[in-house]
């Protein structure tokens, strides 16, 4: 081997164990990187779960705070009036002011009861949809159908409530907005997870305006903003399909696990009955 080659052979193995470490180094750096990455998203994702939870918890404290300012102290103060009313023994002065004292009392229980249901905390999410179901009146312009499937069982008392408060917008924004003669609601139990679909034969809407940045106003857009928030806080999906004239469908999916102590609960079938007073079946 000339001499002149020597110091090449000698260097070569160098810089080739050189680069190899420089090949692993960089390897594990990124490695390193995408490890750090994937901690700082899973982070983000925590926050930004506990933050939907924060703000979900703090509208419901809101409304049970405000519902606990109407029933006790708007309805009290309004029953009062009607007892001194009474008192007066003038039935013939007294009586259209009555009545009406009587359709605002009502009013204010059933804005309490839909601030805060006390059906779901004692008796669980299927009572409770029934009794949603019937808070429509059964002579009104839409008919209103809540189905549900599968084996119902009871959830956790929050699990619950976002539930009862997704089902409760989408009927809600469906009897605002959709102009429809039927809303079908549909709840089905599965073995580990709870679905929901919901149908009506309304005026439909644009999705690209429910995918836009809600305007001041625009009830439809924000009401999905809020659908998506407590179907986020269950790491549920969400989809809707819709168009001008065509009426509406919306689809949610939620991973949940059952409490399994509590037993299984009968299926029901809630549809307004015209016959039956307040829509009873």
């Amino acid at each position: 081997m000339p001499e002149s080659l020597l110091p090449l052979v000698l260097i070569t193995p160098l810089l080739m164990l050189l680069s190899g470490g420089i090949i692993v180094f960089v390897i594990r750096y990124q490695r390193r990187l995408f490890r750090q990455q994937e901690q700082l998203r899973a982070v983000e994702d925590t926050a930004q779960q506990q933050a939907l939870e924060a703000a979900l918890l703090a509208q419901e404290e809101e409304r049970r705070r405000i519902a606990g300012e109407l029933h006790d102290g708007v309805g009290t103060t309004l029953a009062i009036v009607k007892m001194h009313l009474n008192a007066l023994s003038r039935p013939d002065l007294t009586r259209d002011a009555t009545d009406l004292l009587d359709q605002v009392i009502g009013e204010v229980r059933r804005i309490s009861r839909n601030l805060l249901p006390a059906t779901l905390q004692k008796f669980g999410l299927p009572f409770a949809l029934e009794a949603l179901a019937r808070t429509v009146p059964a002579d009104g312009p839409t008919r209103v159908v809540i189905t549900q499937h599968g084996q119902p069982r009871r959830l956790s008392a929050q699990q619950e409530l976002i539930i009862y408060r997704v089902v409760q917008e989408l009927l809600g924004n469906g009897l605002r907005h959709a102009q429809a003669a039927n809303i079908d609601i549909t709840v089905n139990f599965g073995p580990d997870s709870l679905s929901i679909q919901y149908i009506d034969n309304g005026v439909g809407f644009d999705p690209a305006l429910v995918e836009a940045q809600p305007a001041v106003g625009a009830r439809i857009g924000l009401g999905f903003t809020n659908l998506r928030s407590r179907v986020a806080v269950l790491r549920g999906m969400l989809q809707h399909e819709s168009a001008p004239g065509m009426g509406s469908r919306v689809w949610i999916s939620l991973p949940l696990e059952y409490l399994a102590s509590d037993p299984v609960i009968p299926v029901t079938t809630y549809e307004q009955h015209p016959y039956s007073p307040g829509g009873g079946r």
